[in-house]
């Protein structure tokens, strides 16, 4: 553990983080996802405020938006079930694989440096950018049903690790896969809601897991997981979280969807460049 910063600055970082928290839970709750690509940028920036080591900067960020992502994820997809319109069958039968594929993806992110995962989130949110801008895949199908076995397995599986290493509840990359087997994009945003928390709690936990007894990391984290930090986006993304899901039932997204995906391509590039920076 290290010193804790002076008051003036860990009010920035808190102020900060209050904010993302506003950004993210809106955000998860119009889009269907847990809000991660807000947060793990977010709390890139604001790390190095709380005095954390610079290696642990992206796993710190990517486990606390891990943890983050439960209680905003639990708060959208109760507002979707008010509406009946979370597929809880489709949720339980992707489970187990998704909980398998974050174990997996954890792993593998405590096998690689700070810098690398940074490239893999930048990289990754420059590619959800791209289908924020150029939704081609919007409003196609390409069957009628979900595929089972082997093939569900291996999606949701995919699922779990790509967003674990991400930080992120997965909800782009469902709901893309939702539609195109013939779910329509509300149902599909409200169940991705739910895929968050299966992805976000043993992720957060394996964050905890991995990180434990490393040096430098910042005050009260457990593990890769910044529990202050935690508790503060939490705080208002829950609030916000509700208010986005109403929006989603309600307005014609076009708009924000460019909107986000300008504000994604963005934090891709700041990412990608840190990442090569070191």
């Amino acid at each position: 553990m290290i010193a804790s910063p002076d008051l003036a600055t860990a009010l920035v970082a808190l102020l900060s983080m209050i904010a993302a928290g506003l950004f993210a839970g809106f955000a998860g709750g119009l889009f269907g996802i847990g809000g991660g690509f807000v947060v793990v940028p977010a709390l890139y920036l604001v790390m190095p405020l709380l005095g954390g080591s610079p290696g642990h900067l992206a796993h710190v960020a990517v486990g606390t938006s891990l943890a983050t992502i439960v209680a905003t994820s639990f708060r959208s997809v109760q507002a979707h079930a008010r509406r009946g319109a979370v597929d809880f069958d489709l949720l339980r039968s992707w489970a187990p694989w998704v909980v398998l594929g974050v174990g997996l993806g954890t792993l593998l992110a405590d096998r690689v440096s700070g810098r690398w995962l940074a490239l893999v989130f930048g990289t990754g949110v420059t590619l959800m950018a791209l289908h924020f801008l150029f939704p081609v895949l919007a409003g196609r199908q390409l069957r009628d049903e979900l595929p089972g076995g082997m093939a569900r397995a291996g999606i949701a599986g995919s699922l779990g690790a790509f967003s674990s290493l991400l930080g992120i509840g997965g909800g782009t990359i469902a709901i893309i896969v939702m539609t195109l087997c013939g779910k329509s994009i509300h149902r599909s945003i409200a169940t991705a809601s739910g895929l968050g928390l299966i992805i976000a709690l043993p992720g957060a936990l394996g964050f905890m897991a991995i990180g434990l007894n490393e040096p430098g990391l910042p005050l009260g984290a457990v593990g890769y997981v910044d529990v202050p930090a935690a508790l503060a986006i939490v705080s208002t993304s829950i609030l916000t979280a509700p208010l986005g899901a109403a929006a989603a039932h309600r307005l014609d997204a076009a708009k924000l969807r460019s909107g986000f995906g300008l504000y994604l391509l963005l934090v891709g590039a700041v990412m990608i460049h840190n990442g090569l920076a070191g």
